[in-house]
C-alpha cells in the first residue's frame, strides 16, 4: 500500500491549508453523521492568555459555515488528568468566541474531538460520544426547551438542550480491532495503521490518499516530515528514560533497611535525575504543567529550571 503521512502531522502543516479542507470535511462528516462544511481555520493556541497558564494543546481548530467550533487533537502519551483537559479546552473556546455584550444565545456550538492511542477510561468500545442532558430526580424525565426557549434557538436549528452544550467525541484507536463496520470505522483504520484501503469509500477518505501521499509532498514538506518523525523518536526515548527512572525510583524507595544518610542521598539523586529529564523536555518546548505532571516536580520547580 502507499506510504502516508501520519494524520497529526497532517493536521498540523497540510490540513490548515483551505486547498486540504475537503480531507478535514471528510473526516468529520463522517464522525458527526452530518454534512460538515469548513469555513476556517481559527489560531490553535488563542486560548493560551500567558506562558504559565495551563492551556489546551489543540491541533486544529476549526469553524464551520454553520458556525460551529471544532476542536481536534491527537494525543499519543498518556495523562491520567486527560479528561479535564477535555473540559478545559472546550469550556475556553466557549468563552473565548463570545464577544463582550452578546446575548447568551450567540455561543458557538462546540464540539471536541480526542484521537488517542492510549486506554482512556474503562470500557470496550473505541468510539465514545458525550451530550449533556438534564434528567428530573423525581419523574426521570428529559428536559426540553419551551415554545419561548425553542423560539430563540429556533434559528439555530437546536431544540433541546443537548444541542446546545458542548459535546464529545473520544476516538481510542489502540481499541480499534481491524473490523471495518462502518465508514468511520474506514478513517479509523488509517488513523491506526496510516494506509488506505483502494476500496474505502468514506467521504474525503481517497482524496487523503492522494494528498497525504509521502511521495507527493513538495522537498520541503518531505524534509520537514522526516524532522517531524526523528521528534517522535526523540519523544519515545524521553519517555522510556522517564519510566525507567521512575521504576528505578520506586524500587530504591522499597528497598529496606538503607540508613537515613543514605536515603538522603539517594533522594537527592532521584532529584537531580527529574531536573535533568525536566531541562530536555523544556529545551524540547514541552508545556511546564505537562513536565511538572510527567515527572513529579511542582510547577514552580519546572518554572525555575525554566530561567536557568
Amino acid at each position: 500500500m502507499t506510504k502516508l503521512v501520519r494524520f497529526d502531522w497532517a493536521i498540523k502543516y497540510l490540513l490548515r491549508n483551505k486547498a486540504n479542507f475537503d480531507i478535514l470535511e471528510g473526516f468529520l462528516s463522517e464522525l458527526l453523521k452530518t454534512a460538515i462544511h469548513i469555513e476556517l481555520v481559527l489560531e490553535s493556541e488563542s486560548n493560551k492568555n500567558h506562558e504559565n497558564d495551563k492551556f489546551n494543546r489543540v491541533d486544529l481548530l476549526v469553524k464551520t459555515t454553520e458556525n460551529k467550533r471544532i476542536i481536534i487533537e491527537m494525543q499519543c502519551s498518556n495523562q491520567w488528568d486527560y479528561m479535564s483537559r477535555i473540559l478545559y479546552g472546550a469550556s475556553k473556546v466557549v468563552c473565548e468566541h463570545l464577544r463582550q455584550g452578546e446575548p447568551y444565545r450567540a455561543i458557538a456550538k462546540v464540539i471536541s474531538v480526542s484521537i488517542v492511542f492510549f486506554n482512556l477510561g474503562e470500557g470496550k468500545d473505541y468510539l465514545y460520544k458525550g451530550t449533556t442532558t438534564f434528567k428530573g430526580l423525581h419523574y426521570n424525565d428529559t428536559l426540553g426547551l419551551n415554545a419561548h426557549e425553542q423560539a430563540v434557538y429556533g434559528a439555530r436549528n437546536e431544540q433541546t438542550p443537548e444541542a446546545i452544550f458542548p459535546e464529545y467525541y473520544l476516538i481510542k484507536v489502540t481499541k480499534f480491532k481491524e473490523r471495518v463496520q462502518d465508514k468511520i470505522d474506514e478513517w479509523i483504520y488509517f488513523l491506526k495503521h496510516g494506509e488506505i484501503k483502494k476500496e474505502f469509500a468514506a467521504q474525503g477518505i481517497q482524496i487523503a490518499a492522494q494528498k497525504l501521499n509521502v511521495l507527493q509532498l513538495s522537498e520541503a514538506d518531505r524534509r520537514a516530515y522526516e524532522k517531524y518523525q526523528e521528534g517522535l523518536h526523540d519523544d519515545a526515548s524521553f519517555a522510556e528514560m522517564i519510566a525507567i527512572s521512575e521504576a528505578k525510583a520506586e524500587a530504591k524507595g522499597e528497598a529496606k533497611g538503607e540508613a537515613k544518610g543514605e536515603a538522603k542521598g539517594k533522594a537527592k539523586g532521584r532529584l537531580e535525575e527529574k531536573q535533568a529529564l525536566a531541562r530536555k523536555l523544556l529545551a524540547k518546548k514541552y508545556p511546564l504543567e505537562e513536565i511538572a505532571a510527567l515527572i513529579e516536580l511542582s510547577i514552580e520547580d519546572v518554572q525555575k529550571l525554566s530561567r536557568d
